[in-house]
């Protein structure tokens, strides 16, 4: 078998550490490239990973690879991929300088990798929970070695031939005890931002829970065929995962129920305490989502494995008192060699608190009396209720009673009119005694969204919880919201905008407006063939456009748009022919 690396400085190299022969490249990463090997001494064929020849002098690369091949080393589980073997082979680079390049011999896997199979589109939600199954049992595993992934995504995850779910590429994980690192020390090879965790982002230290958000990003992926977040630039990404909430998976792909819906948007909780804590957690709830059961996860103290992996949750009663026992065991001051308090300690508190008993004494007794009221001082409150606030509020005024409002709503009594007084009517007060008065404000009033992405059902159903009455349902275009679900709503006599906040009278009607999974595509023929398509394809339209030039003619404009302008399906496609002779 001959085999040899032919790219850069490693042209050339045939054997590495006298047992592993090199063949065809297999892949290549942000500092890596892996090929397929043989090893001679024990006749099977393994992956070799070299790092870039470039990247060799750099102590912090170098220093990355062997931490990959020690965290990797410490595993052996059948869902991760194993590290056989690491060192260093020098080799002579270009300009005849020699270096030293570390190589890593690992398992060979034949499958292919998760980034190509989603590529091709969004997974079946049993198969994407297998999946993401196999993954979180592999976190179960390294996590309870001490060791955090960092840089779960599709790209280092592979499914094998016979489906087995193999997670590998350890090149930035860290033990636990060393998760304090940041994002700004690992940013030169962490590749996409679109699997990172908030934390991550901030540039704050990471632990188990950082893995498992980028494992529900991941779940995200594989049941929409897109990443959660996306933009131009890795900034943007980020900002993304500190500041925004996902769409739920659910509004790109209606296959995903409800039960999943919940388990990715918790394992996408922003603040770490807030989403799964263990991957036993996740894997437990993903498996009970799957029948269509939504888990009902409520949150419990942690357990010693999990504050093992990150400490005491601080916002936990436990947190607080275990905190606070050990701000009070203070190892260094001097042992205590008496078991109770001195006993002149004891009776010069008893002295003191008999001072304190006397003084009070002599202060209580040195009030002045008080000149009680006379029953015939006393004013009966009389009874207001059901008077409006003006009328019975200066009779209240002119009993010498003063007078506080306190508003409640009530769907029997009249805006305007008194509910109750307390004291209650009858009662004897005193002169210029402070009345409070409840004074009905009309029925309640409830805040109305949009009821945006809902089905008719759901909306219709949600407005009758709220008090509300269901009038009529309109239909209108949408470049966005699926046929059959809403948009907005409508209240008749408001001026509020379509699918904005308004506040509604209990028992108010409203009228639904739901999407008739078409756009408006507008006439774009005459225009420049670049502002037309711009046009077409903004996202208020959504429209796919393909473009055909013809060359006997000039101006670079549209002459024709198959389908025309008009009523056209979401996301369609909209065929511009034009001159480009």
């Amino acid at each position: 078998m001959d085999m040899t690396v032919t790219d850069g400085a490693t042209a050339g190299i045939r054997l590495l550490a006298g047992r592993y022969q090199i063949g065809e490249l297999l892949g290549h990463g942000g500092m890596a490239d892996v090929h397929v090997g043989l090893d001679a001494r024990l006749n099977r064929k393994v992956a070799v990973k070299l790092l870039r020849p470039s990247l060799a002098n750099d102590p912090a690369f170098r220093t990355r690879f062997r931490q990959e091949a020690q965290a990797a080393a410490r595993m052996a589980h059948p869902t991760i991929v194993r590290v056989f073997d690491a060192g260093e082979e020098t080799v002579t680079d270009p300009s005849g300088a020699e270096i030293q390049v570390p190589f890593i011999v690992m398992e060979h896997v034949d499958g292919k990798l998760l980034k190509d199979i989603v590529a091709k589109g969004p997974l079946d939600p049993d198969e994407a929970v297998r999946v993401v199954d196999g993954i979180l049992t592999a976190l179960e595993y390294s996590h309870r070695a001490g060791v955090v992934h960092r840089d779960i995504k599709p790209g280092n995850v592979m499914i094998t031939s016979s489906g087995q779910v193999k997670v590998m590429d350890f090149g930035i994980a860290r033990a636990i005890s060393d998760s304090s690192a940041t994002i700004a020390q690992t940013s030169a090879i962490l590749g996409t931002a679109h699997y990172f965790s908030p934390e991550q982002a901030r540039g704050e230290g990471v632990d188990a829970r950082t893995d498992l958000y980028s494992t529900g990003v991941v779940l995200y992926e594989l049941l929409t065929g897109v990443a959660p977040f996306r933009g131009d630039t890795a900034v943007a990404v980020a900002y993304q995962h500190i500041s925004e909430m996902p769409v739920p998976p659910s509004t790109l792909n209606p296959a995903v129920s409800p039960a999943l819906n919940a388990v990715v948007m918790h394992a996408l909780a922003k603040d770490r305490s807030d989403r799964f804590q263990t991957a036993t957690d996740f894997k437990a709830d993903l498996d009970v989502a799957i029948t269509g059961k939504v888990p009902d996860r409520l949150p419990g103290g942690d357990d010693g494995f999990t504050a093992a992996l990150f400490g005491v949750n601080p916002n936990s009663t436990g947190a607080s008192e275990a905190t606070l026992r050990r701000l009070a065991d203070d190892t260094e001051r001097a042992p205590r060699t008496q078991n109770r308090p001195p006993v002149a300690w004891i009776w010069g508190g008893i002295l003191i608190m008999a001072v304190v008993l006397v003084a009070t004494l002599v202060w209580v007794f040195s009030l002045a009396p008080q000149q009680l009221v006379g029953v015939n001082a006393a004013v009966q409150v009389p009874n207001v209720t059901g008077q409006t606030f003006k009328a019975g509020g200066q009779k209240l005024l002119d009993a010498g009673l003063k007078v506080t409002r306190l508003d409640a709503s009530s769907d029997k009594i009249p805006a305007d009119q008194i509910i109750s007084v307390n004291p209650p009517a009858g009662t004897r007060v005193s002169s210029g005694f402070v009345m409070q008065v409840t004074v009905s404000s009309g029925p309640a009033q409830v805040t109305l969204t949009g009821q945006v992405y809902k089905s008719e059902a759901d909306a219709k159903a949600a407005l009758a919880a709220a008090g509300l009455v269901y009038g009529s349902t309109t239909t209108d275009f949408s470049a966005t919201v699926p046929a059959g679900q809403v948009i907005g709503v409508e209240v008749p006599g408001s001026t509020t905008p379509t699918g904005g906040l308004v506040q509604v009278t209990r028992g108010s009607t409203v009228n639904l407006i739901v999407s008739n999974g078409n756009v408006q595509a507008p006439d774009v023929r005459g225009q420049p063939v670049q502002s037309a398509s711009n046009t077409l394809s903004a996202s208020t339209v959504g429209l796919t456009v393909q473009l055909n030039a013809v060359s006997t003619c000039t101006g670079n404009k549209v002459t024709s748009q198959v389908p025309g302008p008009g009523t056209v399906p979401q996301k369609s496609s909209v065929t511009l022919t034009y001159c480009a002779g």
